[in-house]
């Protein structure tokens, strides 16, 4: 080799070294990191019926197909992308091949799914998103901007390291509470952390048993919440966090709401662990209670009798909460009904009963002063609805199948089976309560998860002391659901107050001409109140809009005074309060459960147990169905008489003289309702005979409809 052509190879390697030392400190070699495969979110439907009215008309189809190019990979690699609103199964297929079940949510988050090594092929590939459920149920839904990213799930998730503290604005101590992560597109996003003993974790979610937490995620623009249920107010803070970053973040809550006196309680709460459907472990459970707030948790997995107590020492939170046993009686054809307290030794109550009446027997004998609660009435669990038309005159309170419900209360708001109409429980409620059933109202989650649907977001909170929520005495608690000193809230609360002195469940000696009648509408600053109504047996006497400078504070929203004329008899006074619903990540109500149709207006709901009033000075209250049965005795079901009688009377009593005429022979068919409520002198009287005209036309047109297979 010549001297020239070893300079020449001297001066190439010079070269070489020198480009690559300017390459590496200059102008770092780009690699490609992601493949965007497609951009867009799609509009996806299973079944032949649109699911909810605020999707297109038409969907782009059952299932979308996305082919690229790629080399085979190596090593793991990542696929993004974005979804909302499943609620049935769809799968991720990667050449024909199923990669991944997509989680079943309904909110708006981001999921990484692993690539295998070698899944990828050289050259083309495909990726499909299709359901694969067998239910022939609607699902609508978005899904779309998928990037591969060659990179590992691992990897891609701990870029950055987020320690975040939230503490008590007021005691300045770290608090339990729930931490949501979303991006700029608002989407829960993945989080490189998992459960453990003090961290209950799910997509975009940490709830934190200590009020601290150390997040990891991909580098990128968020936004971090913290809250600690309905009572608490909200934190917000951005975050911008760099690979490698470790950043303190500092955030303090503070309760907004004041329910000094009163325990909230949840009588409606699952475990994965023992009822195996939802997510949560009983290890998570407990994390997820005390980051709730949750004072009064009622264990209730199905036909089980679970005790909280060991669970809740090892996660250190049972200084948050005292809880209660209790069993979900889950029957095949019967209807569910919560049952507490109950012994962890107690034999189990007989779910497999084949009546009401050998069912409550059960129940009678072996939790003989629980609490029993009809749960979720209007939905349908083995083809059977305790509140179906078919059976049930929600109007007047009466089962037509001959069996007869021997609860003592039941859920007038569930939050994990919402319904369509936010006052159809409500109404039934108090039909009930027309019909003679001391029924107290209940407010529950039915929670089976971490993040899905949320613990306690429907709650019941229970007039009994609350000073220490560890040691909430459980047979006063117990005795005051049982009498009915309760508020029901799902993002509001509200209270009644009669003549100053009488509160829900109270019995208000009623002597004065007037009634005074004050209402309370209170919640935190994050959710609104717009509307606050007062019914008397049922109807609806008063109502008053809330304005928005009042809607939006925090604490107490609404306070209204009305006073009443005497009322002609008993009656008995109950308050409901609304608003707009909850879609922000940081605490989203769920859509309906059971559909009944596909506009849905979410909503939040409160509502007061009622105040029973003694307008005839006999010492007990008259419930409008004895005030009817003693009318058509007296007359000896002579309809004459019997309209005659009814004139000083409300609708509500008319209503079930016409149920009781009805079942004597003497008003046979609506035709006949109708022409009596034609004779009947006093507006009230033939309204309430109108108003069970057309509940018996429903009843009768549900009876012909083929029932549902």
């Amino acid at each position: 080799m010549t001297q020239l052509e070893l300079y020449h190879i001297h001066m190439r390697l010079h070269w070489i070294l020198a480009t690559a030392i300017a390459c590496f400190f200059v102008a770092p070699v780009h690699r490609v990191y992601a493949q965007t495969l497609d951009p867009h979110l799609h509009h996806l439907r299973h079944g032949l019926d649109r699911e909810w009215d605020d999707f297109p008309a038409d969907a782009e189809g059952q299932t979308t197909r996305i082919t690229f190019q790629s080399r085979t990979n190596d090593t793991e690699e990542t696929l993004r992308l974005r979804h909302r609103d499943l609620r049935l199964t769809w799968d991720v297929l990667l050449n024909g091949k199923r990669l991944a079940t997509l989680p079943q949510e309904e909110n708006a988050m981001v999921t990484l799914l692993a690539i295998p090594p070698h899944a990828l092929r050289e050259g083309e590939n495909d990726i499909q998103i299709v359901c694969t459920s067998p239910a022939p149920d609607a699902d609508d839904i978005l899904v779309g901007g998928v990037e591969l990213l060659h990179r590992p799930v691992k990897d891609l998730t701990s870029e950055s390291t987020v320690e975040v503290t939230v503490t008590d604005a007021d005691t300045h101590h770290a608090t339990p509470c729930r931490l949501t992560v979303v991006n700029p597109d608002n989407d829960l996003v993945p989080l490189g952390v998992e459960s453990s003993e003090t961290l209950a974790v799910r997509t975009g979610v940490v709830y934190t048993a200590t009020g601290r937490a150390t997040l990891r995620l991909p580098a990128g623009h968020y936004t971090l919440y913290a809250n600690r249920g309905f009572e608490w107010s909200l934190a917000t803070k951005e975050l911008d966090p760099h690979r490698g970053a470790n950043d303190p973040i500092n955030l303090s809550i503070r309760r907004e709401v004041d329910t000094t006196g009163y325990v909230a309680a949840d009588a409606h709460i699952h475990t994965f662990t023992y009822s195996h459907h939802g997510d949560a472990t009983l290890a998570e459970r407990m994390i997820t209670l005390a980051g709730e707030g949750i004072e009064l948790p009622i264990a209730t997995d199905h036909n089980l009798t679970i005790d909280y107590e060991d669970a809740a020492k090892s996660a250190n939170v049972r200084q948050f909460f005292a809880p209660v046993i209790g069993d979900e009686v889950t029957t095949a054809k019967l209807g569910h009904f919560n049952v507490f307290p109950l012994e962890k030794t107690a034999k189990l109550i007989d779910f497999r009963a084949p009546t009401w009446e050998r069912l409550f027997a059960d129940i009678t004998d072996k939790a003989p002063n629980a609490v029993v609660i009809l749960n979720h009435a209007r939905d349908d669990h083995g083809g059977f609805r305790p509140f179906d038309p078919r059976r049930h005159l929600a109007l007047t309170g009466e089962d037509t199948d001959g069996q007869t419900l021997r609860a003592n209360a039941m859920e007038v708001f569930n939050s994990g089976a919402t319904l369509n109409d936010p006052l159809l429980l409500y109404r039934d409620w108090m039909g009930c309560l027309n019909r003679g059933l001391r029924l107290t109202p209940i407010g529950a989650s039915d929670s089976h998860d971490v993040s899905r649907f949320i613990v306690g977001q429907g709650r019941t909170y229970v007039r009994v002391d609350d000073a220490d929520p560890a040691h909430v005495n459980i047979a006063n608690a117990v005795n005051a659901i049982k009498q009915g000193r309760v508020l029901v809230s799902y993002g509001l609360l509200a209270d009644l107050k009669v003549n100053n002195q009488f509160h829900p469940a109270d019995l208000a000696q009623v002597t004065a001409d007037t009634v005074t009648v004050e209402v309370t509408v209170a919640g935190p600053a994050w959710t609104r109140a717009t509307n606050v109504a007062l019914y008397a047996n049922g109807q609806k006497i008063q109502e008053f809009p809330i304005d928005n400078d009042h809607a939006a504070r925090p604490g107490i929203k609404s306070r209204i005074t009305w006073q009443l004329p005497k009322p002609t008899h008993d009656c008995y006074l109950t308050a409901v309060a609304t608003g707009p619903g909850l879609t922000a990540p940081y605490w989203p109500g769920a859509r309906p459960f059971q559909r009944t149709s596909p506009h849905w207006q979410p909503y939040t709901f409160a509502c007061t147990a009622p105040v029973f009033l003694d307008a005839d000075s006999s010492g007990t209250f008259d419930s409008a169905f004895d005030y009817a049965t003693r009318i058509v005795e007296k007359s000896d079901a002579k309809l004459d008489a019997v309209l005659s009688d009814l004139a000083p009377y409300d609708a509500a009593v008319a209503a079930q003289a016409a149920s009781i005429l009805h079942a004597h022979g003497t008003l046979d068919t609506p035709q006949s309702i109708d022409a009596a409520a034609n004779r009947a002198a006093a507006p009230a009287t033939r309204e309430g005979l109108a108003a069970f005209a057309k509940a018996w036309r429903e009843h009768e047109a549900a009876v012909a409809k083929p029932a549902p297979k």
